[in-house]
C-alpha cells in the first residue's frame, strides 16, 4: 500500500494594515454608492404602527482590514431589548496589491466569501447590483 505524502507548505500572509490611500479612496466610493443607491432603495419613513423591526439607516465602516456595508434596524415591540441594533450585509476584506475579497453575512451568522481578488470598482458594482449584498 503507497502512503501518501502530505507537505507543509507556507501560505501568503495576508496583510494587516490597508493603505491610507485605499481606504480614502474605498470610502468614497463607497458613501457614493449608498447616498445614491442603497439608501433611497431600503431606507423608507417608518409605518404609523410598527410590528416588525425595519431599517432606520444604512452606512459604511471599517474594522482592520475589513470595509463594512452595516443596516441599522429599529426594534419597535413593547418587548424589545434595545431601540436598535446594527447588522452588517456586504464585507470587503483587503487581500493585498489594491485587491478585496467580497463576502456577504448569512443567515447563519457567518460571513461567506464568494468573490475573490477584486477591484473596488468590481467589488462595489457586485454590492449595487448583486442580490446578495442586500439589507
Amino acid at each position: 500500500m503507497v502512503k501518501s505524502k502530505n507537505q507543509w507548505m507556507r501560505a501568503k500572509a495576508k496583510p494587516s494594515k490597508v493603505p491610507d490611500a485605499l481606504k480614502q479612496e474605498v470610502t468614497e466610493k463607497a458613501k457614493a454608492l449608498v447616498e445614491e443607491h442603497i439608501r433611497p432603495e431600503h431606507v423608507k419613513p417608518p409605518p404609523e404602527n410598527p410590528r416588525f423591526n425595519y431599517i432606520d439607516d444604512i452606512f459604511t465602516k471599517w474594522h482592520g482590514r475589513y470595509f463594512y456595508f452595516m443596516a441599522k434596524y429599529a426594534c419597535s415591540g413593547p418587548r424589545c431589548i434595545s431601540p436598535f441594533f446594527e447588522i452588517g450585509f456586504a464585507r470587503l476584506e483587503f487581500v493585498g496589491d489594491n485587491r478585496f475579497d467580497l463576502a456577504y453575512f448569512r443567515h447563519t451568522g457567518k460571513w461567506l466569501p464568494i468573490f475573490s481578488a477584486m477591484t473596488v470598482d468590481e467589488a462595489l458594482d457586485l454590492v449595487r447590483s448583486g442580490e446578495l449584498f442586500q439589507p
